[in-house]
């Protein structure tokens, strides 16, 4: 079957949950390819008329709101101990460098961190719990969680699927590129992230070791 016929096979409601479960579970703190999956999905409505964008905004924006304010809620539960679990059980994502990068980030910004963090791959998952464990208040981080769930989602969802509308017969042709790049926009935002965490851990040992001598003096 050619994937064309394939992607008309697709039913909306699945792809509309699919996204909404996949951006829950990442902002409650689970490592997933959210935004890759809301690229491909806003894509796909481009050029599938079944699929019903801001119903697809709608689901990815519900999806974020609700899975930060779950994680925010076992992060205050389940403070410190929670991120150095969850740092043995990913520490590609939640290892002493990205936390400790993470922290200094919401200390400064406070909830700007919680807004702002939507759009950066790496912190998104930091939202909620950590802003959880350091005991930010919920009003707060509510305003901050609903507001960047919405303009994030909503807003990547648009701005795709415009880009898509204008493209749509190219897209039609090599839907396949398309979502190559996806994967490339999310992994690349990924890397770059991991980049400045390592360059951040570099810079604070460097600080510490200057600070040893000193304490010796």
């Amino acid at each position: 079957m050619h994937i064309q016929e394939w992607l008309e096979t697709v039913p909306a409601v699945s792809v509309y949950l699919l996204v909404g479960v996949v951006i829950g579970v990442e902002s409650l703190g689970i490592p997933l390819p959210g935004e890759i999956v809301l690229v491909s999905a806003a894509i796909l409505a481009a050029t599938q008329d079944h699929i019903n964008p801001v119903v697809l905004g709608a689901c990815a924006s519900a999806g974020a709101i609700i899975g930060d304010s779950i994680g925010y809620m076992i992060g205050r539960k389940g403070g410190q101990p929670l991120l150095n679990w969850a740092g043995r059980k990913f520490p590609k994502h939640f290892g002493p460098d990205h936390v400790a990068m993470a922290e200094e980030k919401f200390e400064k910004w406070g909830m700007w961190a919680v807004f702002f963090g939507r759009f950066i791959a790496l912190l998104r998952i930091f939202a909620g719990p950590l802003s959880g464990v350091l005991k930010m208040p919920y009003w707060k981080f509510l305003i901050a969680n609903v507001l960047g769930g919405i303009i994030w989602a909503g807003g990547t969802t648009a701005l795709i699927y415009s880009v898509g509308l204008v493209a749509e017969s190219w897209l039609r042709r090599f839907q396949w590129l398309g979502l190559a790049a996806a994967l490339c926009f999310g992994l690349g935002s990924f890397l770059i992230m991991k980049r400045r965490a390592k360059k951040a851990a570099a810079e604070r040992e460097a600080k510490a070791q200057d600070q040893v001598p000193a304490a010796v003096d």
